[in-house]
């Protein structure tokens, strides 16, 4: 536990240091060095999110030093903050399904009338008729995008 705790804070630490460590639009050494051309300033972070810029290119940076050395860290610094935003996307995804979890499903519906979903959608929900959203996207070729429409027309029929 205490190894893991300290990889964290480690990541942790280094990705602050990365946001606050600012380069200035022009900056020969850094432009060489990373092979783009500065347009304004740029914090380490926001370089490194760039899909052509590493941790190794920007350790590089004589006034960024010290880099760190430990290649778990290193890939862990650079994975959280190169993929942020699809993580956070992710989460903000799976809030949203954590929400509609508990959503009641009439028995009533027939969802031949949805024409938005697939046919075999229409079939599997008409043939098990779940009680929830949640039950409904664990039936086997219920999709995503399926669970979005039935939202959808949840929506539209319960204030209709």
């Amino acid at each position: 536990w205490h190894s893991f705790v300290g990889k964290y804070e480690q990541v942790e630490a280094e990705k602050k240091r990365l946001k606050s460590i600012w380069i200035q639009a022009g900056d020969s050494h850094v432009e060489s060095v990373l092979g783009i051309k500065l347009n304004h300033e740029y914090n380490l972070e926001a370089l490194l999110k760039r899909p052509n810029i590493s941790y190794k290119n920007i350790s590089q940076i004589d006034k960024a030093k010290p880099f760190l050395e430990d290649i778990v860290i290193i890939e862990q610094v650079e994975n959280q903050i190169k993929y942020e935003g699809y993580i956070k996307r992710q989460l903000d995804e799976i809030e949203k399904y954590r929400r509609n979890e508990n959503t009641p499903l009439s028995p009533d519906i027939d969802y031949n009338m949805i024409k938005a979903l697939s046919s075999e959608v229409r079939q599997k929900l008409n043939e098990q008729k779940p009680e929830t959203i949640g039950q409904a996207s664990r039936i086997q070729g219920v999709t995503p995008a399926s669970i979005s429409i039935l939202l959808v027309y949840l929506k539209t029929y319960q204030t209709s």
